[in-house]
């Protein structure tokens, strides 16, 4: 007897995710999505998920119904007092093509973050380098962007139990975070930490803690703040970086951040 027919279906931890795999394969501009073919396959892939008895969950049912609801609010005609007004209408895609940039770049940061994770995992640190480092120097102990992220993302599922005022007309940037947390700095002595799980859980809204760690994860690149951890499993900190200063001496690599999250 000839052997059934075996069908894979890939798996996405999300419905975000599964929107991203559709608009990347076929290459779309994610700013301009074909909504109508993007729901299509979304639902064609629902349907052979359904087929094959998986459970893909709430939140995927959910997604499906914003789709479809966008491609309904696109069907319609323009209002004609927009017309008469010379008003532009809202693109009704823009909530959901936010959300996925949003996304896409905490999943680029998150590989980014393991790769770097696996490599250290991988290399052998030399014996003999304790020659070379002098007694009084006290780097903290060994912390990476992967603590930091993980630590983030226990601090976003405690805010779900917490009241959020989201200030819609408030538009925070990662630049302005980076000078927020500039000016953190330059509020304390030059040795002094600024404990950073404290700093997200004084923002007000989620897309405030948003902008914040992305803000934290810049100014690491920059080398213009290091992570430290003084004791084990204690509180999460920034410590300035030798090249503190010199990294805000020139506005380049503000105006680079900028246009990076344009």
């Amino acid at each position: 007897m000839s052997s059934p027919l075996n069908f894979h279906l890939e798996h996405y931890e999300g419905p975000l995710d599964l929107l991203l795999d559709l608009i990347r394969k076929q290459q779309i501009d994610i700013k301009d999505i074909p909504i109508a073919t993007i729901t299509a396959q979304y639902l064609e892939y629902m349907e052979k998920a359904r087929e094959m008895d998986i459970d893909l969950g709430a939140e995927f049912v959910y997604m499906a119904a914003t789709l479809i609801h966008i491609k309904s609010r696109m069907l319609l005609p323009r209002d004609p007092a927009l017309k008469e007004e010379g008003g532009a209408e809202a693109d009704p895609r823009q909530e959901l093509v936010d959300r996925l940039l949003e996304h896409e770049r905490f999943k680029n940061a998150a590989e980014m973050l393991q790769q770097k994770r696996l490599i250290e995992e991988n290399v052998w640190s030399n014996p003999q380098i304790k020659a070379f480092v002098s007694e009084d120097d006290d780097p903290g102990l060994a912390i990476t962007l992967f603590d930091l992220v993980k630590a983030f993302g226990e601090m976003l599922e405690r805010a779900k139990n917490r009241p959020v005022y989201e200030v819609e007309t408030a538009d925070v940037s990662v630049s302005d975070m980076i000078r927020y947390l500039r000016e953190r700095f330059l509020e304390i002595a030059e040795e002094e930490p600024v404990f950073i799980l404290r700093v997200f859980e004084q923002q007000r809204s989620r897309r405030a803690m948003i902008a914040l760690f992305l803000a934290t994860l810049e100014m690491v690149k920059l080398q213009a703040v290091m992570i430290v951890q003084k004791d084990l499993f204690g509180e999460i900190a920034l410590k300035r970086h030798k090249n503190f200063e010199s990294v805000f001496t020139s506005e380049h690599s503000m105006i680079a951040i900028e246009k990076d999250y344009a």
